[in-house]
């Protein structure tokens, strides 16, 4: 706002948070049943935009057995004491954005 006392005029200032990236993705991860499976993935930024982990097609919850973890720009997944019904594809998503292993 401007106030030269007898006039006065306002603007304001409107801002889009700027588009993340992947900067690294999730990789691969093998180890033996009963173990625990750490999966990692880091964006560009923080972004306020939900992210979300899934197996398969099945989103991912933090519990017991998912622990689900943001640290500035890293997201990581752990599973706990894999079973074999456990293997299959993680995907992590956050807006437009996706990184599968």
């Amino acid at each position: 706002t401007c106030d030269t006392g007898d006039q006065q005029t306002t603007a304001a200032v409107h801002l889009k948070e700027a588009a993340a990236t992947i900067v690294e993705k999730l990789k691969d991860v093998s180890t033996h049943e009963g173990e625990d499976a750490v999966f990692e993935c880091r964006l560009s930024q923080e972004t306020a935009q939900d992210a979300q982990w899934f197996l398969g097609d099945v989103p991912l919850q933090s519990n017991e057995m998912n622990e689900i973890r943001v640290q500035g720009t890293r997201h990581s997944l752990i599973l706990r004491k894999v079973t074999l019904e456990d293997c299959g594809s993680i995907s992590f998503k956050v807006g437009q954005l996706s990184s599968a292993a």
